[in-house]
């Protein structure tokens, strides 16, 4: 009887372990499913969206709940929900869009590098080290004045800036892997450098770039809301959740559903944004 207790509690114990892991894994699959919820409500942000974010629906300045305006109307009479919308759909895809980006030139420049080793690797890392030491949105002010107030000039310049980072992890991970039997292996048996580079050691890099790439989509919605509050965005009138809050900050204390909601749209982006990323980098990297 002494016996049996301690195997029953060390039972008791494993069942619940896998309860929790279980109901872990659950949550992290909901989080990281989050990226695609947020990215459909984009797509439809048309056919969600009450009215035409561009053009007048009612009347001035009319407050959350009035005249038919779930979220109140601007200056001039447009639906503060619809600009909302479409604010998020652009903040959302200029992140995406500069993490394919990144993703991809990091990638690249990384995998090279980790894979050759050598001079190669020193010069490709030297020169990555000089584009990390560029400030974003110096760059990004650099950029506009040169070319001329953009959204597409805006994201060249973040992408400029953000593709190091991605360098140095898949380099990171590359120089790990090299030193595996298994690659070791796929050499004695006569594989080419760029056989092993994408059938051998790409591969395992790609997880760790995934997760990098999942936790930095909110801190990238905040960048990009920041230049575009900056007025380094698209012009008026199209609708931008930084540049609708610059535009409209003198209604603040008045009218303050004016500046405030798009801010709450940059808010709720970035939570989920960071919240989705947790959840897939407990799903790749459980441990």
């Amino acid at each position: 009887m002494a016996i049996a207790e301690p195997v029953a509690r060390r039972a008791l114990r494993t069942t619940s372990r896998r309860k929790t892991r279980n109901l872990e894994r659950k949550a992290s699959v909901a989080a990281a499913s989050l990226f695609g919820v947020v990215t459909l409500a984009a797509l439809l942000a048309p056919v969600l969206s009450p009215d035409n974010p561009l053009m007048p629906a009612g009347a001035p300045l009319l407050g959350p709940g009035k005249g038919g305006f779930l979220l109140g109307s601007d200056s001039i009479g447009r639906d503060v929900l619809s600009r909302v919308l479409y604010g998020m759909r652009t903040s959302w895809f200029a992140a995406l869009g500069v993490i394919a980006l990144g993703l991809l030139i990091g990638g690249v420049i990384g995998l090279v590098a980790g894979a050759t080793g050598g001079w190669v690797d020193n010069v490709l890392m030297r020169i990555t080290d000089a584009f990390l030491a560029l400030p974003a949105p110096v760059l990004a002010i650099a950029v506009v004045a040169a070319l001329g107030p953009s959204l597409l000039h805006t994201l060249v310049a973040v992408s400029i800036v953000w593709w190091p980072f991605y360098a140095r992890i898949v380099r990171g991970e590359i120089r790990n892997l090299a030193a595996r039997p298994h690659v070791e292996a796929a050499k004695l048996a006569g594989a080419g450098r760029l056989r092993i580079a994408v059938r051998h050691l790409l591969p395992g890099a790609v997880p760790a770039a995934l997760v990098t790439a999942s936790l930095d989509i909110g801190n990238l919605v905040l960048t990009l809301a920041g230049l575009s509050f900056l007025g380094l965005g698209q012009s008026a009138p199209a609708a931008e959740l930084g540049a609708d809050t610059a535009r409209n900050l003198s209604f603040l204390l008045q009218d303050w559903w004016v500046p405030v909601m798009p801010g709450i749209g940059v808010l709720v982006l970035a939570f989920i944004g960071n919240i989705a990323g947790d959840g897939v980098r407990n799903l790749i990297e459980p441990d």
